[in-house]
């Protein structure tokens, strides 16, 4: 037996084109009606603004209030397009993202000569004066046409004139249709006009993944400056401290109370530095910076109450900020493995291949490891997504699990 599979409509077009009697009895007639009503009102709005701000500045443009005037039409067609962008929600689910990318430098300079010269703001500035001259009007037309003749040829029905009752009856059930085809004609047109370029959507993404290396750079830095602090602060003074806890025993007869207390005292100091270094550890792991990758894994699986063996092969040392990150995505794999899992052993392996490190880490615990199930595999996407890695899971019930990770790198 074969079944149908429906998508759910995105746009008010899909949903008057995939069922068009359920279509009347649906939220998108309204939605297109609401779309074509606020098209009338913000169109009437911005053309009066416009006219005026374009005819004073052509008048003022002799001296410098006029070119501020002109470049107020130009930043007003950048407003009206964000209500646009807005409005297309009621027609199209999917919207369409804002083109316009942050300026370089803050204040209010920095953003006027950057929305000057990009082409999304002109692209805007013909959107504006498209609709001014003819768009809004279409909509009047259309909401006029659907509605406003069919309450003439109710009002003046007689018995020479009852055909156009009949008409007007006709355009009235049909204007769901009616408005709906026009409101996805407009939608399309906006979406045309006012949708991001390919190049444009490069550009924000160049611009994201050059910030996530910025963020990235820093939180390593800011890990190395608390390990410091850390070892050169709060360990010292934890080391003098227990060094004053000593000198004070030989002070006072051995086996008496305040001895015990104090001898109390010194077991209780010894297991925080111990924290406190495992801590230190853990934030900047020495055999990391000073042996790399392989070591710093290979440490760390020995510290694990379960084995695993190691079998990771690389060419050279990675740029710091990739083998602390990659350090700790493994890491917390291995602790997901001792936590969740129930294995009884484990492996790690690794290799590089035309720019990818490609890591599989495998158990033989109870296997159903569910990343959309808001396990520990989570954080390990999470962290992936930060160094453009991707992710593969195998974990059949009863195991075994296996995690393929493929993270894109250069080694220096």
């Amino acid at each position: 037996m074969g079944y149908l599979l429906r998508v759910r409509p995105r746009t008010a077009w899909q949903a008057m084109a995939q069922r068009p009697l359920r279509f009347l009895s649906s939220g998108w007639p309204w939605r297109s009606l609401a779309y074509l009503v606020t098209g009338v009102v913000v169109g009437a709005v911005a053309v009066g603004v416009f006219v005026a701000g374009l005819v004073a500045g052509l008048v003022l443009l002799v001296v410098l209030v006029g070119a501020a005037l002109l470049v107020g039409v130009v930043l007003l067609s950048i407003a009206v397009a964000a209500v646009e962008r807005f409005r297309l929600r009621l027609v199209d689910l999917d919207g369409i993202p804002d083109p316009h990318r942050p300026p370089a430098e803050p204040g209010p300079r920095a953003w006027l000569s950057t929305r000057l010269t990009e082409p999304a703001t002109w692209r805007e500035l013909l959107f504006t004066l498209v609709s001014a001259a003819a768009l809004w009007w279409v909509d009047l037309l259309v909401l006029a046409f659907s509605f406003g003749l069919p309450v003439l040829t109710f009002v003046s029905i007689d018995g020479a004139t009852w055909p156009w009752a009949v008409f007007g009856a006709v355009v009235l059930g049909a204007s769901p249709y009616t408005v709906t085809s026009w409101a996805g004609a407009r939608a399309a047109l906006v979406r045309t006009l006012l949708a991001p370029r390919d190049h444009e959507l490069g550009e924000s993404l160049r611009e994201v993944q050059a910030s996530r290396a910025r963020l990235i750079d820093h939180f390593d830095a800011e890990r190395v400056r608390i390990e410091r602090d850390l070892h050169d602060g709060a360990q010292q003074r934890l080391v003098s401290l227990g060094m004053t806890l000593g000198l004070m025993r030989l002070d006072v007869a051995e086996g008496s109370p305040l001895d015990r207390r104090l001898a109390q005292a010194q077991e209780q100091l010894s297991g925080a530095h111990r924290e406190l270094r495992d801590l230190i550890r853990g934030l900047n792991p020495p055999v990391l910076a000073d042996h790399g990758l392989v070591a710093a894994i290979e440490d760390g699986a020995s510290r694990c109450p379960i084995p695993i063996t190691v079998d990771l092969e690389l060419p050279g040392r990675l740029p710091r900020h990739l083998e602390t990150n990659i350090y700790y995505l493994v890491n917390e794999a291995m602790t997901n493995i001792v936590r969740h899992s129930h294995a009884r052993t484990a492996e790690i392996r690794g290799r590089y291949r035309s720019d990818l490190l490609v890591l599989e880490i495998r158990d033989d615990g109870r296997g159903g490891a569910d990343p959309a199930a808001g396990s520990g595999l989570t954080g390990l996407a999470d962290r992936l997504t930060a160094l453009d890695g991707r992710m593969r899971v195998s974990s059949p019930l009863g195991g075994p699990t296996l995690l393929h990770v493929e993270i894109p790198c250069h080694f220096a």
